[in-house]
């Protein structure tokens, strides 16, 4: 159900192709005005197919959509006029001027010329240099920069960004979260799909895993961590250990290489169960000589509810 906060609502969406394939299954989702939402899956888990559903691209088998109480097939045209799509493929006039393709792209939704904004546009995503410019000559990111200023040219409120960093070296996906976040300051919703899992850590508010066309869990990426991301406790000893303490044994610990004692916890009550550890320690006559923390990464959260669709861990 569409609230005041959600810009973009999609209910018991499905879409099965003429030749059988099940491609997206009950697909329910609500997207938070001004949210960065990071949409996770392996390839062919349903996620191209679900913005171009959304989009208006490819017709939906079942459910409704709508983008700010605008349905997509009933009011279509508000609810295109709405948003804002980055194609994984750079589709660009390869002998029109950067400020051609904007204009053009302003023109189809039948806006008015608005060289402030396009100027404007052009100056966010560093593009002034090149305005006159054709972009056949473009360099491939200064190309993704061009598609994000076509695609915002009829001031759209959602921007759907599929693979954004596809393609381009380290420093450039960089620069493009710099560009998102950006977008999100200017008020932009924007949705992204991404194989870069380092990319929604980055910069995503939510997270939402997709696999086999159904929607597996979406969650703010902060709380995500927090429930899912174990973190683990590495103790080293002055002399190594052979064997867990039966003393200890209330913290289930491990024995890890080279003797170290592995204590592993989530945040919370569990976090707080440290010092008691370290007293203990202590009592049971060991020495510490280091310690090191880390954390389950985003990565193997997503590689396991993908493997096994459990989100119980």
């Amino acid at each position: 159900m569409e609230t005041a906060e959600t810009i973009l609502s999609v209910a018991g969406l499905s879409k099965t192709y003429a030749a059988g394939k099940t491609a997206l299954r009950d697909v329910s989702l609500e997207i938070k005005r001004g949210e960065i939402l990071a949409l996770l899956g392996p390839n062919g888990a349903g996620k191209t197919t679900l913005i171009s559903v959304i989009c208006g691209l490819v017709s939906p088998t079942a459910g409704t959509i709508t983008v700010d109480g605008h349905d997509i097939v009933d009011d279509y045209r508000a609810a295109r006029r709405l948003i804002g799509l980055v194609p994984q493929e750079i589709v660009l006039q390869p002998f029109d001027t950067v400020i051609e393709t904007l204009r053009f792209s302003r023109g189809l939704f039948g806006l008015p010329p608005n060289e402030a904004y396009l100027d404007e546009l052009l100056d966010m995503l560093t593009l002034s240099d090149k305005k006159t410019g054709i972009t056949k000559v473009l360099s491939g990111g200064m190309k993704r920069r061009c598609l994000i200023a076509k695609a915002l040219a009829h001031e759209p409120r959602v921007l759907f960004l599929d693979e954004p960093s596809a393609g381009v070296d380290v420093d450039l996906r960089k620069d493009m979260w710099a560009i998102v976040e950006g977008l999100k300051a200017h008020g932009v919703t924007i949705i992204l799909t991404t194989h870069y899992i380092e990319e929604a850590e980055a910069i995503a508010d939510r997270v939402g895993i997709i696999s086999k066309g159904e929607i597996l869990l979406v969650e703010e990426k902060d709380k995500l961590m927090e429930r899912l991301g174990r973190r683990q406790l590495r103790l080293y000893l002055e002399t190594p250990l052979n064997a867990v303490p039966d003393s200890l044994a209330a913290y289930n610990l491990e024995l890890g290489e080279g003797g170290a004692l592995i204590y592993t916890y989530h945040d919370g009550a569990d976090g707080e169960h440290v010092g008691a550890l370290m007293a203990d320690l202590t009592k049971a006559g060991l020495t510490l000589c280091d310690l090191e923390t880390t954390q389950r990464s985003l990565e193997a959260i997503f590689v396991e509810l993908v493997n096994d669709g459990d989100i119980a861990r």
